[in-house]
């Protein structure tokens, strides 16, 4: 049993209402969902917000929505309020971002594949192909074990390619940055959020190295899917030209 939940905060410091935003007549956080509620492997899908604009206009266009506190450090932490407030008990969550209106349900799909009991914690992530991202600190790289586990995450490139040019690096080693969706095992988002920030997670501000530190496994899918967040306001029209450039 897996559930999809979607953070939707009203009061982001960018972009204050973003859910609410309205692409082409159809708003974000009903884009997001209807894409999501397109995806096999999700047994109930739901909006996780702290504002009532925002669960009245779910609750209109016939979403399923649940009320959460407002003072959550993260949207991990949104989940498990969700998860204790749920009269179902399910085995995994995927945290599906409710900033990008153009998520592909094959996207969530892949994630659940890998949902199985073993499974700790897992995202995903898509192969380096240009300098230009490689060298991009707003793109996490990820070191990988061969089980395709993450041994790190970091917005510095790693491995470092000793004798060779900075610019080629991508050319002769396999790198891969992070796409932004996670999946939890019930009792590991339960110990997760009772864990204090640690020092990793601190210095590069990723929430996922507390996880590591405190010894879980990340396992970690390729994907062909990019993500294309809506941070701010301009980047709508960008979202929207990736989207007609690739139908």
């Amino acid at each position: 049993m897996i559930v999809g939940i979607i953070p939707a905060r009203y009061a982001s410091t960018r972009f204050p209402g973003k859910p609410l935003v309205e692409i082409e007549g159809v708003s974000m956080i009903q884009r997001v969902y209807q894409q999501a509620s397109r995806a096999k492997s999700l047994d109930y899908l739901v909006v996780a917000t702290d504002d009532e604009r925002i669960a009245n206009h779910v609750r209109g266009f016939g979403g399923n929505v649940v009320m959460t506190g407002s003072n959550h450090p993260s949207g991990t932490d949104r989940c498990y309020e969700v998860v204790k407030k749920l009269n179902t008990s399910y085995k995994y969550i995927i945290n599906i971002q409710g900033d990008e209106p153009f998520i592909n349900p094959e996207q969530i799909d892949e994630l659940g594949a890998v949902c199985k009991g073993h499974t700790e914690l897992a995202t995903q992530m898509i192969k380096v192909d240009s300098a230009e991202f490689l060298f991009d600190t707003g793109e996490v790289k990820i070191v990988l074990n061969h089980e395709m586990e993450a041994l790190y995450f970091s917005r510095s490139v790693i491995p470092f390619l000793k004798n060779i040019p900075q610019e080629e690096w991508h050319k002769h080693h396999t790198y891969y940055r992070h796409v932004g969706m996670y999946a939890y095992r019930s009792d590991v988002l339960q110990a997760i959020t009772q864990k204090p920030v640690s020092v990793l997670e601190r210095a590069e501000s990723l929430e996922q190295l507390r996880w590591l530190e405190a010894g879980y496994k990340i396992k970690c899918v390729e994907t062909k899917f990019d993500s294309h967040c809506v941070d701010t306001p301009e980047d709508i029209e960008r979202v929207l030209k990736l989207m007609k450039d690739k139908a």
